[in-house]
């Protein structure tokens, strides 16, 4: 079964008594997963049939669910970011950089995932833009991409941003390029120190303003004193703010994003086994080197789904964001005037271009042939009659 075996198994089979047990205690939205991850590609979505133009040959095919939870979902959106995404890469190295908060401060962040995921967003890049402008350190404006992760690799609840940073940026007068030293963006600890005071701050801020919940074991921290005395080793604690040197060119830049942007709490590949013991998958232990880094961890097949719907995101938290050079409406104008200053070709045309029209038709898996679809059926339907030499698929819905 560990070939073939994806999320959406363990939440049909296990998901009925799951939802029984914990009636009450999941939101609408955690629901809402659940449901949409397994209905992905099956009659439930409804979906149409191909034919190939040569040979006949037929097949079902299921539209997805398109919902960022789902790990069958995130490879065709991940596709299509990255190409949008292709405009943005200047011919420079780029950085791999992580902030992570420590672990009494993700605590509270579980209960209140919206209010602090986004002050982890705004503290992490204002850490980054204030360092990357100060004269001592690079003296530039820089561009950045961050994306949210809330799991570390055991399913666990770990938020932290990851950034893809140039390796230089506008000089403040915006009359030059300033290249990064080799190997070497902005010192790790200064990063530490501005980011740790930032988020405190903030969080402060969102406690005095009331913005804060506290449940279970963390109801004590409603009381001003309790929740100061709760931050105060996290003050004086070193935040470790990691940073990987430069990749080796933009495509190497878009395979690296690929792996990030859209990743879901665990991917389909990972896991191994699903029986009466629970849900066998791998993992990385980060403690250890070398091949004793990967580890098989089997889970209750109830505790594997609550570790999984720890990471479902507030409705319509945006959990990609781009600053500095790359943000909002000025990106295009900065990014021309970046290549202007490295003395490279001008960024590609505007995005809304006509484009050569391309043939998208899928081949036919028996002769290479045109697929061509004749039939939709609407959700919860099948075809009229089923087909001869049919096979089943599943598509991401237009």
């Amino acid at each position: 079964m560990g070939a073939s075996l994806e999320v959406a198994d363990i939440f049909r089979a296990a998901g009925p008594v799951y939802r029984a047990t914990h009636a009450g205690q999941l939101s609408l939205h955690q629901l809402k997963v659940m449901s949409a991850i397994e209905h992905c590609r099956t009659a439930a979505l409804g979906g149409h049939v191909e034919a190939c133009e040569d040979c006949g040959h037929r097949r079902i095919a299921y539209n997805s669910c398109r919902n960022r939870h789902c790990p069958k979902c995130q490879g065709a959106a991940a596709r299509s970011w990255l190409t949008a995404r292709k405009a943005d890469l200047l011919p420079v190295g780029y950085f791999h950089v992580v902030f992570t908060v420590p672990a009494a401060i993700a605590d509270i962040a579980f209960h209140n995932k919206a209010a602090v995921y986004d002050l982890l967003f705004h503290a992490a890049a204002k850490t980054m833009l204030t360092i990357a402008a100060d004269p001592r350190h690079l003296g530039a404006r820089i561009g950045i991409t961050a994306v949210l992760h809330t799991w570390g690799s055991a399913l666990t609840h770990h938020p932290h941003v990851h950034m893809i940073v140039p390796g230089g940026g506008i000089s403040l007068d915006g009359e030059r390029w300033v290249s990064t030293r080799p190997a070497f963006l902005v010192p790790v600890r200064v990063l530490g120190k501005l980011f740790r005071r930032l988020f405190v701050t903030g969080l402060l801020a969102l406690f005095d303003a009331g913005k804060l919940a506290f449940f279970g074991g963390l109801a004590p921290l409603t009381d001003r004193r309790a929740f100061l005395r709760h931050l105060s080793p996290v003050r004086h604690k070193r935040w470790v703010v990691y940073a990987k040197p430069p990749f080796g060119g933009s495509e190497a830049v878009l395979a690296y994003l690929s792996r990030y942007t859209h990743r879901v709490a665990i991917s389909n590949r990972r896991l191994l086994a699903f029986n009466e013991t629970g849900v066998t998958f791998r993992y990385k232990d980060y403690r250890r080197d070398g091949a004793d880094r990967y580890q098989v961890m089997t889970l209750a097949a109830g505790e594997f789904i609550r570790r999984f719907l720890l990471h479902v995101l507030p409705r319509g938290f945006h959990r990609i964001r781009h600053y500095g050079l790359l943000a909002g409406i000025t990106r295009k104008a900065n990014l021309a005037h970046a290549r202007e200053l490295l003395a490279v070709a001008a960024s590609p045309p505007d995005d809304n271009r006509p484009e050569e029209v391309l043939d998208t038709r899928p081949p036919c898996p028996c002769c290479g042939g045109h697929m061509i679809i004749v039939e939709t059926f609407a959700r919860w339907s099948q075809p009229r009659a089923p087909p001869q030499r049919t096979s089943s698929a599943g598509i991401h819905s237009p």
